[in-house]
């Protein structure tokens, strides 16, 4: 069942850690309500800042931050922070070597009726070139809350998708995360399908139904964490299970399961298809006609995870 959207997760989160740790500061871009910050700015006035539509100057003000002490957690949607402001991103905040927490909501299909201009399919891509930052994607409400502490506490850059709306409930509320190490959800033995976000997490598990009445037994992962990727976690059932379908709402050369492909080619060479967007743009839609449209249904996953038998 749908949970609570994931932007207020997202706030009350932060609202949480910064009760606790007073360097902890938010910027946004005039995109406070859209991405569920409000609430900080009514409680810490003086630890939020509303740049306007400003998003290389959002950057270049939170990489100051940094170097000054404070954590910053910078907020737009993920169109401006995988495009546009990249350039800054990268010189500014990572190879200065400091702690910003670039947020990056409305990824991929999630953005809905803003279209194709703000249907961001590469932003993954994008990121994956830069050296030691973070990149991950929660999937429900528990790995939100758990994942964006853990950013908080950590030393690099980060780069968090943020699904803005309401998402499916995967995880209990006591379970414990790591960046970096992926979550086995479903054990399986003939196949392993490797999926990220709050979209294709929910529909790779209810495709792992879909394939148990056809015989099929999939396993599960959520890869939470993009990068670095979990390749311990990758080795381990590519060999168990001889064949991966990864799962992600974006293009598919370039981003998770880009990563799940070079690896797995140089260290265990089995059947991997990569399953995203290929070669295509966004286009105006409502999130279940868009799933449909671009294949992250339950039953096109299981579609094509049969290919791989």
């Amino acid at each position: 069942m749908p949970d609570k959207d994931m932007r207020d997760v997202y706030c009350e989160t932060l609202i949480e850690i910064a009760g606790e740790n007073p360097d902890l500061v938010v910027l946004d871009a005039d995109l406070m309500g859209a991405d569920g910050l409000p609430a900080f700015f009514k409680k810490y006035p003086e630890r939020a800042i509303n740049v306007g539509v400003a998003e290389a100057n959002m950057i270049g003000i939170a990489s100051g931050l940094s170097a000054a002490g404070k954590i910053p957690f910078a907020s737009t949607f993920a169109c401006f922070a995988g495009r546009r402001v990249y350039d800054q991103f990268f010189i500014s905040s990572n190879y200065a070597g400091l702690n910003v927490n670039l947020t990056g909501s409305d990824p991929g299909i999630t953005s809905q009726l803003n279209g194709g201009t703000h249907m961001t399919f590469e932003d993954i891509g994008i990121m994956r070139n830069t050296p030691n930052l973070v990149i991950y994607e929660p999937c429900d409400a528990v790995s939100l809350k758990a994942l964006v502490k853990l950013a908080a506490a950590s030393p690099n850059c980060t780069y968090l998708r943020l699904h803005r709306k309401s998402a499916d409930r995967i995880y209990n509320d006591n379970e414990k995360f790591e960046l970096g190490r992926g979550k086995v959800l479903r054990d399986g033995s003939d196949l392993t399908i490797i999926a990220v976000g709050a979209v294709l997490v929910s529909e790779s598990l209810k495709a792992a139904e879909l394939l148990k009445a056809k015989g099929i037994s999939a396993a599960v992962i959520d890869m939470h964490t993009i990068k670095p990727i979990d390749k311990e976690l990758v080795l381990e059932y590519a060999v168990k299970t001889g064949a991966v379908l990864t799962c992600e709402n974006h293009q598919a050369a370039t981003g998770m399961g880009s990563a799940v492909a070079t690896f797995l080619a140089a260290e265990h060479p089995v059947r991997v298809l990569t399953h995203g967007v290929h070669e295509e743009f966004g286009e105006v839609g409502k999130l279940p006609y868009l799933k449909e449209r671009y294949g992250f249904t339950a039953e096109a996953i299981a579609g094509l995870a049969e290919t791989l038998k």
